[in-house]
């Protein structure tokens, strides 16, 4: 299949529908409505996490109750490498925590090292592709309704293994209610056009989960962006170090927000934020929330 032509196809349909948004397309499972939540994602707290007590530092098992009582906010997105494991008691205890706490677990990011769904050596790909459906058992038993794994393949994967990968993954996941995003990392992040044309590829049960921040450059980020928003279920809204006035020097954070909401996304917005101090963190998280909040008030 052509696949410029399927992306132009697609665009075509999406630009024809009055109102049409994919954050309505939660995947193949049914929970707590996200729409309209601003969250966090747990990347955010990588050199914070304790697997213990110690000062200064967040337990995951304590982060629902960190997120109900001092950021007021209750999408949790998890990043596999915040996790202490995927051993199930473990997953069971966090979940509980979250439920326990009203907050909902909607993604877990999959950042194992040396995956590689696209890779030419088929040994490579077969354990990859079980590293995944291990990931996919742990988010349903942790209660997240997607995954996000990294697409692999280097600079130009494969796109006919890239895709056959994706529909494999796409139809275990469907087996266990639990659906999967493309994320523009690693090569996608230099490509504005990646994301609807693997969608167009493989279907459009496979969702799109677009960063703010992973984009090469200004140009690339606000087309890859305005292409990939329309087939949104989440957003990883990335804001690095805020200025002593609040600004975000990186990139202009309001527009990545306009863009999102111009396509008809909807949420969640999972704020990715980084602060030496944990507690510079989670000042950074209500700054960003508050500043979002006064966005989506007057959109």
């Amino acid at each position: 299949m052509n696949s410029r032509r399927y992306f132009l196809k697609t665009s075509a349909l999406v630009a024809a529908a009055p109102g049409f948004s994919m954050a309505a397309k939660q995947g193949p499972v049914t929970g707590a409505p996200v729409t309209g939540m601003i969250g966090v994602t747990t990347g955010s707290f990588m050199s914070h996490i304790t697997y213990g007590q110690e000062a200064g530092k967040i337990s995951m098992l304590d982060l629902p109750k960190v997120m109900r009582n001092d950021l007021d906010m209750r999408v949790i997105d998890f990043m596999s490498r915040t996790l202490e494991s995927f051993e199930p008691a473990y997953l069971e205890k966090l979940r509980t925590a979250v439920e326990e706490n009203k907050c909902i677990a909607t993604n877990l990011k999959c950042n194992q090292r040396g995956v590689d769904i696209a890779s030419p050596n088929d040994e490579t790909r077969k354990e990859a592709l079980q590293t995944y459906r291990d990931s996919i058992d742990a988010a349903k038993l942790l209660g997240c309704r997607w995954i996000r794994p990294i697409s692999g393949g280097g600079k130009n994967p494969n796109r006919d293994r890239l895709v056959e990968s994706y529909r494999e993954l796409i139809d275990y996941g469907s087996e266990h209610g639990v659906g999967i995003i493309i994320e523009n990392v690693g090569w996608i992040a230099n490509d504005p056009d990646a994301i609807p044309e693997l969608i167009g590829r493989v279907g459009d049960d496979l969702l799109a989960g677009p960063d703010t921040g992973n984009w090469k450059d200004d140009p690339t980020r606000y087309a890859g962006l305005t292409n990939a928003y329309p087939f949104a279920v989440t957003s990883d809204f990335k804001a690095f170090q805020l200025e002593p006035d609040g600004s975000h020097s990186k990139y202009n954070l309001e527009k990545c927000f306009r863009t999102g909401w111009d396509a008809g996304f909807r949420g969640p917005w999972v704020i990715e934020h980084f602060h030496t101090d944990l507690d510079g963190l989670l000042a950074g998280f209500r700054e960003v929330k508050n500043r979002m909040q006064r966005w989506i008030e007057t959109a």
